[in-house]
């Protein structure tokens, strides 16, 4: 399985949800993402098979090395596009919300050259 825009999002979710909380379950990603309990299931139950996430016997679900990648990589996307777009003056939650768009379809060779122009001009 490749992953997708879909499972990047859960990746990103899960490793936010056990940042803020220590723990991840199912039931906090449905909420963090306002999917159903059916398709989180699905989707876990996807990402688990693929070796992107673990879920141990009390249900915490954590990132496989592979899925933590992913997950960080995607994490530093959204907030260095996020921080640019503000950067440029548009409002905080427009930023947050377009900088999710952005960050999946973004080729490799853009997302650096916004990263160099970031740390050029951060301060």
């Amino acid at each position: 399985m490749s992953i997708h825009e879909s499972g990047e999002n859960y990746l990103e979710a899960i490793l936010n949800i056990r940042e803020r909380t220590g723990k991840c379950r199912s039931v906090d990603i449905a909420k963090e993402l306002g999917f159903s309990k059916p398709s989180v299931s699905k989707m876990t139950k996807e990402l688990k098979e693929n070796n992107f996430i673990n879920i141990d016997k009390s249900n915490d679900i954590s990132l496989s090395e592979k899925g933590m990648q992913i997950a960080l990589a995607i994490s530093e996307r959204h907030e260095i596009i996020a921080k640019v777009l503000i950067m440029l003056g548009v409002p905080d939650d427009i930023a947050l919300t377009d900088a999710c768009k952005i960050e999946h379809d973004l080729s490799p060779a853009s997302f650096e050259r916004i990263k160099e122009y970031y740390n050029k001009h951060k301060n």
